[in-house]
């Protein structure tokens, strides 16, 4: 290969069944004791906190002329500052001379922590405000939730919603759009539903960023009409559609194939004089390449161009693959020729296209070596670039170089995420190895990270690979009591296998 051209988601009215048992408080079976564990984490962030701050110091040496009201303002201040661990110094000072913080600096802590996935630490802080008579108002209950939501407690989530009710803390605006932004990301079309119901029936105000949100769970759940009905209940309400809304029904219009009704929304934005984006042209030409027309595609590249929009990387994403499919290889070199022209000729989104086209169709055989070939253009090696690389190697089959990029991902200091494990997942089941892909499977819940659909729906596709159909309805139940939303394609995963079973006789449930 040419080595230039790399040059690529409570009580709802009332608490459902599953929640009415659930215990007063999120932190009554974790902590034994939980000011002992609290504290636990203050002595060690204070020795941490202390070994490395030069200003924590000088705070110890006045510690004593210091005020109450001061103490609060420091917590407050390195709370904001995201320097939580010094906040913890600053709290065993205060426990050290009898005092405690206000319920703000309580609220600020557990705001830090949650947004930084200590749930843990934030959990025993609220727990110690209400054992120290410290109502929490709904903001602290509100940072709490946010912190769960982050990520993934949903089941923690669900009993503070619980927690609340029982304590009288109404849910406000910023509540609800917590849960929908969770609700959706989850892909939990139901809960979703109840959310915009509930937040209608507390007359709760609706605006075009939130209506945006429930496009993209409509979108993914293949309920394009229901998403046009949006539109109008937006007319009837007086809200105008803004841009995000208007891009994201263009993309449920273009992911279930009907490309001409996302030109006439596109149209209709432009005459309501709500200009296109990146994201918007991205949008169009991507589900246009998609589609096989390219002509289309290469047409509304061209009207971009004309609107003085310079190209964006991803851009050429749906172009250059639909370009690699035919074997137009000499056209790619001068999309990614010109690319390098216009100065991203150190994007690690158009090196990782082009390795990603390369890789299906079997161009490189070594990981090793390719990802030398990027370092020497220059290239710093990201998540989306090993990624990229193992999808390509994972395409093939070729599990043994999709497990060598892992390890190469690793030796670079970056830690694997979720969608580099369901390539691995991905890999093993097209080599026929299912007990290596359940293997991962089990390693990505012990290790604390969250299934997603697309994991859920690999796994399945791995059985059906190793005509292990039996086990595809219990994936299946285990996606859905996890809170996933299953999507269209693993719907069609489970019908083949039940259908499978059935004509063997076999009983899948």
């Amino acid at each position: 290969m040419d080595v230039k051209f790399i040059s690529f988601f409570p009580p709802k009215s009332y608490p459902p069944p599953l929640l009415s048992s659930l215990p007063r408080s999120t932190t009554a079976c974790p902590y034994p004791s939980v000011l002992s564990t609290r504290c636990k984490i203050s002595i060690y962030a204070a020795r941490t906190a202390s070994a490395s701050s030069a200003s924590t110091s000088k705070i110890d040496e006045q510690k004593e002329e210091l005020s109450w009201e001061y103490y609060n303002n420091l917590i407050q201040e390195n709370c904001s500052n995201g320097s939580i661990d010094k906040s913890f110094v600053l709290l065993s000072q205060m426990e050290a001379q009898g005092m405690h913080p206000n319920p703000s600096s309580y609220s600020c802590m557990i705001d830090a922590l949650g947004r930084h996935g200590r749930t843990l630490e934030a959990d025993a802080l609220f727990l110690e405000m209400k054992l120290l008579g410290l109502r929490p108002c709904r903001k602290a209950y509100n940072f709490l939730l946010r912190g769960f939501l982050l990520k993934g407690q949903l089941l923690l989530s669900d009993k503070l919603l619980v927690e609340m009710a029982e304590q009288g803390v109404s849910r406000n605006r910023e509540t609800y759009i917590l849960l929908l932004d969770a609700y959706i990301h989850g892909g939990r079309l139901k809960d979703t539903w109840w959310v915009l119901g509930e937040m209608k029936r507390m007359r709760v105000q609706l605006d075009s960023s939130l209506y945006s949100k429930v496009i993209r769970i409509y979108r993914d759940n293949g309920m394009w009409k229901k998403a046009t009905r949006l539109v109008l209940e937006m007319q009837e309400r007086g809200i105008a559609p803004d841009r995000r809304f208007y891009n994201g029904l263009i993309d449920t219009f273009g992911k279930h194939g009907e490309n001409e009704e996302a030109l006439r929304v596109f149209d209709e934005m432009s005459s309501r004089g709500v200009k296109p984006d990146i994201v918007t042209w991205n949008t169009l030409i991507r589900w246009h390449c998609r589609a096989g027309d390219l002509k289309r595609a290469l047409a509304l590249f061209a009207r971009m161009q004309e609107e003085g929009l310079y190209p964006d990387p991803n851009i050429f994403l749906g172009i250059v693959s639909r370009l690699g499919e035919r074997g137009e290889w000499d056209e790619m070199r001068k999309v990614f020729e010109s690319m390098k022209c216009r100065g991203f000729g150190k994007s690690g989104a158009i090196y990782a296209i082009i390795v990603d086209i390369y890789g299906q169709y079997g161009h490189f055989q070594d990981a090793g070596k390719c990802l030398s070939t990027l370092k020497a253009e220059g290239l710093h090696l990201s998540a989306n670039v090993f990624c990229v690389l193992a999808n390509a190697y994972a395409q093939q089959g070729s599990w043994e170089q999709t497990v060598k990029v892992l390890s190469l991902m690793e030796g670079e200091g970056i830690e694997p995420n979720l969608i580099m494990l369901n390539l691995l997942i991905n890999a093993f089941g097209i080599a026929g190895r299912y007990m290596e892909a359940v293997a991962v499977f089990e390693q990505i819940k012990e290790s604390g990270i969250s299934p997603d659909v697309i994991t859920y729906t690999t796994l399945m596709k791995a059985f059906i690979r190793a005509k292990k159909y039996d086990q595809v309805p219990i994936i299946y139940k285990q996606m859905e009591f996890s809170g996933c939303t299953p999507d269209r394609k693993a719907r069609e995963i489970l019908q083949s296998a039940l259908l499978t079973l059935e004509q063997r006789g076999g009983n899948f449930f």
